[in-house]
C-alpha cells in the first residue's frame, strides 16, 4: 500500500518534527479525504495578475516548492495557508500557498514552475487529496 493509500485508510498519521532548538517533537494530525479536481499552473504573467511569483499570501513562489493554490470553499473546509496536502499520485507532501478565484469549486491547483509544457500536459483531473488538519483542532462529532 503506497503512503497516499495508507493516509487516506488510516485517517491519523503522526509526523516527527525535528526541531532546530533540541528533541524531535511530535504533533498528531488527521488527514481528510477529499476528491477534488485538479489543474496545474506556471509563475508566467499570462496566468497571473500582477507579479506571477507572489502567492495572494505574499510568498514567493520558486520553481520546485511544493505548492498548491485552492479555490475559495476549500478553504473553509480546513485547507488553509501553510495546510499539508498528499495528491494522489505524487509521492510528496504539498503545501497550501495560494488563493484561486472565487468562482472556482472544489478545485486545486498544482504549482508546476515555469514548465508550461508540463502543465498543459497534465490538464484537469478529478483525484483524491488528503489534508492534514491538527487533531486537537478538528471538531468533535460526538
Amino acid at each position: 500500500m503506497n503512503r497516499f493509500a495508507q493516509i487516506a485508510s488510516l485517517g491519523i498519521l503522526t509526523f516527527s518534527l525535528n526541531s532546530c532548538n533540541g528533541p524531535v517533537e511530535e504533533e498528531k494530525y488527521k488527514w481528510i479525504p477529499l476528491e477534488v479536481t485538479a489543474t496545474a499552473y506556471n509563475s508566467l504573467p499570462s496566468q497571473t495578475l500582477g507579479n506571477p511569483s507572489i502567492t495572494a499570501w505574499g510568498d514567493t513562489l520558486v520553481p520546485g516548492i511544493k505548492a498548491i493554490a485552492v479555490s475559495r470553499d476549500l478553504l473553509d473546509m480546513g485547507l488553509k495557508y501553510n495546510t499539508l496536502v498528499q495528491i494522489q499520485g505524487f509521492s510528496d507532501t504539498f503545501y497550501v500557498k495560494d488563493k484561486m478565484h472565487r468562482r472556482w469549486k472544489k478545485r486545486i491547483d498544482i504549482y508546476m514552475g515555469k514548465d508550461f509544457k508540463k502543465a498543459k500536459e497534465w490538464g484537469r483531473k478529478k483525484l483524491q487529496i488528503a489534508y492534514a488538519v491538527r487533531k486537537e483542532d478538528s471538531i468533535k462529532t460526538d
